[in-house]
């Protein structure tokens, strides 16, 4: 790219020829067109790209969750950017000719709050999952107003349910009532916790797969 003042050509603006003319910061600059030609993507930059898009495809679903409580802003690095480079390097398997994601390494949120304390996940009737937990509030920044959040996601058919909030550290336990149509179906099960007024979370449990009743 070359800078220019007042040329034989003068200032200008669109392509001339090889050329572009544009007007930056204040001053006239030139820049050549890019070269047009065959690219062939390397067999690694194909595998990265595959990769992307499975993490994109799944987290985007989950996306107000995740951009708001996985971590805080580094740089120019949102929280869902953070996200998304944590499950390229983290939570991605090699799966028949693509990818898919790792369950137990995948995080819906992340930070200093203390998370969940022996919890468990079952089946319940008419298409219920019953969560149990210890109530540790009082220990360390855990609180009893603390809410539980908490996302289902059927892989089979890519459904997603989420529970914002689905109760609070003191309840101790919850029953979270999925639609009918998940009767059948196998889903992993992730939950967190987030303070009342939502400035700060846990990093999240992944609670298991089990199959709806």
């Amino acid at each position: 790219m070359a800078t220019f003042e007042k040329g034989i050509l003068g200032g200008f603006s669109g392509k001339v020829g090889t050329v572009v003319g544009a007007r930056w910061r204040g001053k006239n600059i030139m820049r050549s067109l890019p070269q047009r030609g065959d690219y062939t993507p390397s067999e690694l930059q194909l595998q990265q790209r595959a990769k992307f898009r499975t993490v994109i495809r799944f987290l985007t679903p989950i996306q107000r969750i995740v951009a708001k409580f996985f971590g805080s802003e580094q740089g120019d690095k949102s929280p869902f950017n953070l996200a998304t480079g944590y499950h390229l390097t983290e939570a991605v398997i090699p799966d028949g000719d693509g990818y898919a994601m790792d369950y137990p390494k995948v995080l819906i949120s992340k930070g200093d709050l203390r998370g969940l304390s022996n919890v468990t996940l079952a089946a319940a009737l008419n298409q219920g999952l019953s969560l149990e937990w210890n109530d540790n509030s009082g220990q360390g920044n855990a609180a009893a107003t603390d809410e539980l959040i908490v996302v289902v996601y059927a892989p089979n058919t890519e459904l997603y349910q989420q529970f914002n909030p689905a109760g609070v550290r003191s309840d101790a336990s919850a029953l979270l009532s999925l639609p009918a149509y998940y009767s059948g179906l196998e889903v992993q099960v992730w939950a967190t916790f987030v303070t009342a007024d939502e400035k700060l979370a846990a990093t999240s449990s992944y609670l298991g797969a089990v199959t709806v009743s």
